[in-house]
Order: C-alpha cells, then structure tokens, then sequence
C-alpha cells in the first residue's frame, strides 16, 4: 500500500515537472517567435505610403531638442513626471523644407498640445520653415487644447489657428528667478570660495549672495527685455496686431479675463489671438473639409513626419560628398561621455573622424551648451582648428545656448551662426571651492596632520583654505581668462581690450553679439550647413549626422522607439511633475550639474543661463 502511495506521488510529480516543462518551453518558443517578429519588422517593416494630396502633420512630442537621447529603456516605461519624450529638430526642418516643393503634400497640420519645452531659438527656427512653407501657397492650419507661450508662439504661424472652447493662451512674458544658498550655507558653516573674472559671470553668486546682484540683474533685465520684444513683435506680426495690442493684453490680463466673465478662451479670442473655437470632433471635421479623407476611413487624409520622412529619405539618392552636421549639446565636461553631455574625448574623436573621412567636405557644429570644463572646451577647440588647418570648412551654428564654453568652442570655427534669440557669450571663468571645517567642527571632528609642502592637502575640503592656496587659484582664474580674450580676439580679429568690453562674463543675445562683433551671420542650422557647402564648393551633398558609438542595447532601443511611433504608440509622457517635484528638481538639478564638473584644473566656463 505504501509501495502504491509512493508510485501515485512519484507519478503525479512528474506529470506537474514535465506540465511545468512544457509551459516553460511554450513560453520560451513563444517570446522567441515574437522577438524575431519585431526584429524583422524593425529592418525589413515596408516604406509608409504618402497618398496624394494629403497633410504633413506637425505634432512634436515633449522637448524640441537638437539630437535625442535615449538613456535607459525603462525611460519608455516610467510614469507620473518621466521624461516626456524627444523631438529633433533637424528631422522636422527637414521634413517642412522637402514637403513644401512635394507636390503630393497639400497642406501643413500643426498640433501643439504634445509640446513640452523648447528654446526661443529653436522654435523660432521651426517657425520660420512654416514661414516658407506657406510661401508656396499652401495653407498652414494649427490648433491646441490649451496653449502655453511656447505653444503659442510655434502656432502663431498658422494661417487658422484654432482653441478649445474651454481652454486658454496664457502669455505671461519672461522670467528668470533663481534660489540663493548663502545663508543657508552660514548656518551649516559651509563656506563656499569663489575665484572669478568678470562682474557678470554670475554663476557662483547663488552659493555666496541671498539675492542677485545689481550686475546680474542689469544684464538679465537687459536679456529679457530683448527676448521678449523678438517673441511679442512675431507674435504681432503673424496675429495682424499692434505690438502694444499684444503688451496690453499681457500687462492687463487680470481685466482681459474679467471683460470676458472669467472664460479664458474668449479672452484670448477677443483680444484677436486666436480666430476660432473648436473642439475636436469639430477640428477633425474642419481637416477633412480641408485636405479630405482616407479611402475607407473617416480620418482626414494626413501623415506624420516620422513617416514622410522615411519615404522621402528612401527615395533619395545619396551624394558622395557630405557635410556633417556634429551635435554639442548639454554641459561641457572632460573625458569620454555618452549623448546628452560633451565629454571632451568623445567629441574630439568625432570631429578627429569627419576630418579622416574623405567624403566628408565641410564641418557644421551645432551648439546648445551653456558651457563646462574650461579644459574640455578647449580640446574640442583645437580638434576644430586642425580640422580647418586640414582645408575642411568648419562652421558653428548656435542653437538655444551656445555661451562661456560654448563660445570658446565656436571660437575654432571659421564662421560663427547663431539666431537672434540665441544666448552667446558669457565670456569668462571661475573656481569654486567648498570648505566644510566648521561643519565638522561643530560635529567633533578634527583633521590634522603633516604635509611636504605648503600647497600639498590644500584642497582638501575638510581644512580651511590656505592664503596661498587661495592667491594661486586666483591667478590661475585671471590668467584663463587673458587666454579666454586670446582667443577670442585671434578668432574674431579684435585686441583683448575690445574683447573684454563686451566680455566679461556678460551674456548677450545673438541679435546683439552680431552687432557686437561676436557673431558672424544671423541664421539657423539649415543656413549653416548651406553656409558650410559654399565654403566647401559643393553644390550637390548628403547632411550627415554623426554621433559617438552607441552599444547594440541603445541601438534596438533607438529602433524600437522609431517603431512604435510609426505603429501610433506613444513612447512618450506628456504627464507633467507635481510643483513638489518641481521644486526638489531645482534644488537636484544644480547639484547634479556640479556633480558632473570634472576639469583636471578646476576652471570652468557656465554661463548659468536657460533659453526661454
């Protein structure tokens, strides 16, 4: 009986491992036939069809950036305040510059509600396409739920542009507040050493003031004043308004919205910012009136720019010269980095690589950097200017934010672009040193012990700073900043004395570095990388992109988030964070900016400053 027992269990085991054998195999076989399945649908998924007489469909998802960067795949995944997705500029200039001479492209579409952030400069320059676009006649439609000023301004282009019956414009004009650490830091007996030329390089003065110095606030006033006039006069002009009419609205908005019993949407209609109401069944049926409907569907005849892009480029032949088109983008910081940031190494090996590459004629670098390691900068410097000693053309074409070591960047450049909204210049540099003896002290701690020399330990931040410590540092500040006016005044043919007139660490517009000599044409990318080709003699070329080697994980991530879009998933997140997140991330993000910070001499060049 017990032999019997033994033989039942024994059976019964078995049968559930060989159960369990055969759902995990099944699983197995299951995801491996799926894997395969996307993997042949990423490389051999056919061409989209553009059907004739359809819309472009503007539609840019979370931040207007030049090159997107994809960190992690749980990216894709996270909710609440992830990263809300990345548009590329580049891709949607030139998706409107090919439709507007495609004859099957009827009309242009532009939908903003996706829009997180974006520079002034950049979407100036998007609007400026659109301006060209409709210089061939074709209409140009937009409209949003709601518009922030930035949405705004990119749907201002519009020949019709459209609201929600209930939502809102909310133009509130600029600012720029920032927190101040310095009596926090007293009461934590943290003292913060701060080594600098230039009144206006105002990086440092949150860590040692409690409030913006006269300084900084005359130069802010002065770039805001001038930002905002660019940003209300094109407002005026596309709205058929008076530029007072559009300051009015802004200054007395508080009555605008009374005059209107609290209905924000009917405010801003009229005060003439918007021509019509709509919701969106309403805004669909308009769009099928307008550019008609696809065969068998309802849906108004209309394609996105992932996928006109993708028809248009594989029809395209492809020219043997080419002029490459290198992304600079966020901080400046020294060694090898991934996308997102300008490691020095990694960077320099790209341009070492377009100068090697014989197809390569002509060299355009786009920047969009506040700035960083003084030591960083100039290694990409000097990368550009052997490349211009090799007879390549290079160009530097300015984005948002190309000012302190960005400027010193461009500055190997034979020709310096930027908008008239871009933030340039900040010539200057500083060092930062924190010295936490007195929070130690008050803790019981002591540090003691013996040293070979007078500088040897100095920068340890445990032990107060040494005179002579402090003095070499000082001259080691003035002396970058002598260098920094060299090679500004070789770049752009000016004496030092000239240079440090408009230096100074002061931050200025493009519109007003161009009058100030810092800046050699007006512009945005496309006309630098045409720029670039005429320098070069080339009339007929392919625009590449290079970017540092990428693992197979970023690549297929790369891939899949292309996919998705093009199947209509949203890889990305409008959600927006809570205020609390908002005002932790202030607090975090300078710390992790500083945490970044790795120059071998502690100089650094930061503008401390944010495109609007």
């Amino acid at each position: 009986m017990i032999r019997g027992l033994f033989r039942f269990l024994f059976a019964t085991l078995r049968l559930f491992v060989r159960t369990l054998d055969f759902v995990v195999r099944g699983l197995f076989y299951a995801m491996l036939i799926f894997s395969v399945g996307m993997l042949v649908a990423f490389f051999f998924r056919p061409a989209p069809d553009i059907p004739e007489g359809a819309a472009l469909l503007l539609r840019p998802t979370g931040s207007l950036v030049e090159q997107p960067v994809f960190e992690r795949p749980l990216d894709l995944l996270a909710a609440g305040g992830a990263p809300a997705g990345q548009a590329s500029l580049g891709d949607l200039l030139e998706a409107i510059r090919v439709a507007k001479d495609d004859a099957r492209i009827k009309a242009l579409v532009i939908e903003t509600d996706e829009l997180m952030a974006g520079g002034l400069s950049k979407l100036a320059e998007l609007r400026q396409a659109i301006v060209d676009f409709k210089a061939s006649g074709k209409p140009v439609l937009a409209r949003g739920e709601r518009f922030t000023q930035g949405q705004y301004y990119l749907a201002t282009v519009a020949d019709e542009l459209h609201l929600s019956p209930d939502g809102f414009v909310l133009l509130h004009g600029l600012s720029r507040y920032g927190a101040y650490f310095k009596e926090a830091l007293d009461a934590l007996g943290v003292k913060v050493h701060v080594f600098r030329v230039g009144e206006y390089k105002s990086f440092s003065e949150p860590f040692t003031r409690n409030d913006m110095s006269e300084e900084d606030r005359e130069a802010s006033r002065d770039l805001l004043d001038g930002l905002w006039t660019m940003l209300r006069d094109d407002i005026a002009v596309a709205r058929k308004l008076a530029p007072e009419a559009v300051e009015a609205h802004v200054q007395n908005y508080r009555d605008a919205l009374a005059a209107a019993g609290g209905d924000a949407a009917l405010a801003a209609r009229s005060a003439g910012l918007v021509d019509r109401f709509s919701t969106r069944d309403e805004w669909r049926a308009r769009l099928v009136e307008r550019v008609g409907a696809h065969a068998g569907s309802g849906d108004a005849r209309m394609v996105e720019i992932g996928e006109y892009l993708a028809v248009v480029r594989g029809a395209r032949h492809a020219p043997a010269e080419k002029v490459a088109v290198l992304v600079a983008q966020g901080a400046i910081v020294d060694g090898r980095e991934p996308a997102g940031v300008v490691g020095g190494d990694t960077f320099a090996e790209l341009i070492r690589a377009a100068r090697e590459d014989e197809q390569v004629k002509a060299v355009v670098v786009r920047i969009d950097s506040p700035g960083g390691s003084a030591w960083a900068s100039e290694v990409v410097r000097r990368e550009l200017e052997l490349t211009r000693q090799a007879g390549k053309p290079v160009i530097a074409s300015m984005s948002s934010v190309a000012a302190s070591g960005g400027y010193w960047i461009a500055a190997g450049a034979d020709e310096i672009w930027a908008a008239p909204s871009t933030l340039t210049g900040s010539i200057g540099i500083f060092a930062m040193f924190p010295e936490f003896s007195e929070p130690l002290r008050r803790l019981g701690i002591g540090v003691d012990g013996v040293a070979t020399a007078p500088l040897a330990g100095a920068l340890d931040p445990r032990r107060p700073l040494s005179p002579a410590a402090a003095d070499a540092m000082q001259l080691g500040i003035e002396h970058g900043y002598r260098r920094f006016l060299d090679v500004v005044g070789k770049a752009r043919d000016m004496s030092a004395a000239e240079v440090d007139a408009v230096a100074r660490g002061r931050v200025w517009t493009g519109k007003a570095a161009h009058e100030l000599g810092l800046v050699d044409q007006l512009g945005g990318l496309e006309a630098a990388v045409a720029g670039a080709a005429r320098r070069a003699g080339l009339s007929d070329y392919e625009v590449v992109w290079p970017t540092a080697d990428e693992s197979l994980q970023q690549r297929l991530l790369r891939e899949l988030t292309g996919f998705a879009e093009e199947l209509g998933i949203d890889a990305g997140f409008a959600a927006r964070p809570s205020p609390l997140a908002r005002l932790l991330a202030e607090v975090q993000a300078p710390a992790a900016e500083l945490l970044r910070w790795n120059d071998p001499q502690h100089l650094y060049m930061h503008c401390l400053c944010e495109a609007p």
